[in-house]
């Protein structure tokens, strides 16, 4: 749920974004060309050379930035084939299949950041640790992204490709017509270090702004963007469920629950058909926004929507998305496969996908880089968001995984938050809801 990061920016390369897609796809970005259930082709095949197989979900974006071509061409004797799964939920069980029977594996396989606790804790032995490979520095990563995908004893069997950092973004023409400051800098300073004061902006927005629209699209979003912020939220330390205890879930819960009650949502769901309508008719002032979304933002609300929509730092960073490539033990071309992981994940090439694609670098390396320091993007009113995603990347805590995180925060949306929202059913019956499910999910 698709990471979601610096010579002159070129901002043209932005028109290219448009095609991102939802954030349940690799990095929670989708760019749709990949997405035959089946799988589809990279380049590749050539007589005579070694084929490098890659093995994703959703649209990573690696082919189509032309990085596989790019490699290709610094090494004739490779060939690259990629087969794609549409969605992580069909994807992962068959990669856990594939790893308990030792066949059938790429020679690299994506493998998405609410499956990397899991796969980390369970499966590391199945993988190559790439700490040590060729090209590959650990200094170039952000650190908490390294140790995601770090053993206990020091093993990495996964290399980030892209993270998630928040922000928020806003519609400038709604917030000027309830009398809100529009600029960038004062938006942010309504609610900086506290998502009370974001709700508490979206009571003044209620009570002035346009009739017909709402503060923020959904609960379940607020929710998502508030837990994000937290270092320890369904797991603790020690692999401990603690999600009906933690501080942090408990805090999302309430500033989501009163964001629903309050009467400052849309009471619409992510990724559905109404919240794609709704983009596209101006019913919300504000969505949590990852850089990934920006082209979601742009693709949905389209032409007529150009400068109406900023970016503003949110309350307090956060991270909501991001994948990792690894290198199963059982890949038929392990060595070749080591060194184009190393490749495709190092700073300069992760500052090429994210001008092409809109991928935030997971390696800090990057953000120095003119294509992704200097990036500006023009459909949001020229948002200067290399700045305000490198701030925001820089202020991630370092999130304690688990190996059901998926499991639990869809179903304290999906069912929960979604129940208070929608149906108006009150904060505590939505809990309850949410726990049995969460509860028959992890066999409690």
């Amino acid at each position: 749920m698709r990471s979601r990061t610096r010579t002159s920016r070129r901002v043209v390369a932005f028109a290219a974004i448009a095609a991102l897609g939802t954030g349940l796809l690799a990095g929670c970005a989708d760019d749709g060309d990949d997405s035959d259930a089946a799988g589809s082709s990279g380049a590749g095949g050539g007589k005579g050379k070694t084929t490098v197989t890659v093995g994703l979900f959703g649209t990573f974006g690696l082919q189509e930035a032309g990085l596989y071509k790019e490699y290709e061409k610094l090494h004739p004797d490779i060939s690259i084939k990629q087969t794609v799964i549409e969605r992580n939920e069909n994807y992962y069980p068959q990669l856990l299949t594939h790893l308990a029977a030792g066949s059938g594996l790429a020679d690299i396989q994506g493998i998405e950041v609410n499956n990397i606790a899991e796969i980390t804790e369970k499966q590391a032995g199945k993988f190559v640790d790439l700490s040590k490979a060729d090209g590959v520095r650990k200094s170039d990563f952000i650190d908490w992204k390294w140790q995601q995908a770090t053993t206990g004893d020091g093993r990495t069997i996964g290399l980030g490709t892209d993270i998630g950092p928040m922000a928020i973004c806003y519609r400038k023409d709604l917030f000027k017509k309830a009398g809100l400051p529009t600029g960038r800098a004062a938006v942010g300073k309504l609610w900086a270090g506290d998502w009370q004061k974001y709700l508490d902006t979206g009571k003044d927005y209620m009570d002035k702004g346009p009739s017909g629209t709402s503060f923020v699209d959904s609960a379940g979003g607020v929710f998502n963007a508030v837990i994000s912020s937290s270092a320890e939220r369904y797991y603790d330390k020690s692999g401990k469920v603690i999600y009906k205890e933690s501080p942090a879930v408990k805090d999302a819960w309430g500033i989501a629950t009163k964001a629903a009650t309050g009467k400052l949502t849309a009471r619409l769901q992510q990724f559905q058909k109404s919240w794609d309508q709704a983009y596209a008719n101006g019913k919300f002032a504000t969505v949590s926004c990852p850089p990934w979304m920006l082209g979601y933002i742009q693709s949905k609300a389209g032409a007529k929507g150009k400068g109406k929509w900023d970016v503003a730092a949110a309350p307090k960073p956060g991270n909501w998305g991001g994948s990792f490539l690894g290198v199963p033990q059982g890949a038929k071309n392990k060595e070749e496969a080591v060194k184009l992981a190393a490749w495709l994940t190092a700073p300069e090439q992760q500052a090429k996908l994210f001008e092409k694609r809109g991928s935030w670098p997971s390696a800090s390396a990057a953000y120095d880089l003119p294509a992704v320091a200097d990036a500006k993007h023009p459909y949001f009113d020229n948002a200067p968001i290399g700045d305000i995603f490198s701030a925001a990347a820089k202020g991630i805590p370092t999130q304690i995984l688990g190996p059901k995180d998926l499991a639990i925060q869809q179903n304290l949306t999906d069912i929960g938050l979604l129940q208070v929202d929608q149906q108006g059913k009150s904060p505590d019956e939505g809990w309850k809801a949410a726990v049995k499910t969460i509860d028959n999910a992890l066999d409690q």
